[in-house]
């Protein structure tokens, strides 16, 4: 079955330094994404998660690369994952992150996708999980925006602070869902 890989991406009136620094350190990380519970650094930019829903722990590890700045002054984070958890609908995945300055703050522009396991039973669980996972991905990038615009505290949101419509879906043009050549150069979880 043919799927598209999740995009999303929001405006934060903050600057591109305030936005990495919120989404690299993985204390920060961790108070602000729906998807991740806990995130540990184990050294070399790799790294362990955790989510915890329904009372149930999904486990995996991963690793990422960022370039600092480049000469227009965005930049960029890449990221593999995996999850040998027989609980987890992810096999593998890849991703990353953009950091783009505006006028008005910094564009947050995030793809990814993933490869899923359990054979058929995976790809058709794949039909719900895929949609709720971008919808996550998008409350949580809202969730973030609110906390540096705001200063609201990302512990304090329930589900009806943030909102996951406050984020495009689908890029804007060609070049903005195309991951970046420093993923190909990461290595494997």
């Amino acid at each position: 079955m043919a799927h598209r890989p999740i995009y999303v991406e929001t405006l934060i009136r903050a600057d591109p330094q305030t936005v990495w620094r919120s989404t690299q350190d993985p204390a920060l990380h961790q108070r602000w994404d729906l998807r991740f519970t806990e995130i540990n650094p184990t050294g070399g930019g790799r790294f362990r998660y955790a989510t915890r829903i329904l009372g149930l722990t999904v486990t995996g590890i991963g690793t990422h690369a960022g370039e600092r700045r480049r000469t227009d002054g965005s930049r960029t984070s890449a990221l593999r994952f995996a999850s040998a958890d027989p609980l987890s609908l992810i096999r593998s995945g890849s991703g990353y992150w953009r950091y783009i300055p505006t006028g008005d703050g910094t564009r947050f522009v995030t793809g990814f996708d993933y490869s899923t396991r359990w054979g058929a039973v995976g790809a058709i669980a794949d039909l719900v999980f895929r949609p709720l996972f971008g919808w996550a991905t998008a409350w949580s990038f809202d969730r973030l925006r609110l906390w540096l615009e705001d200063g609201i505290p990302p512990e304090t949101h329930r589900l009806r602070g943030p909102r996951a419509s406050r984020c495009a879906r689908s890029p804007r043009r060609r070049r903005d869902g195309v991951a970046p050549g420093i993923l190909d150069e990461l290595e494997q979880p």
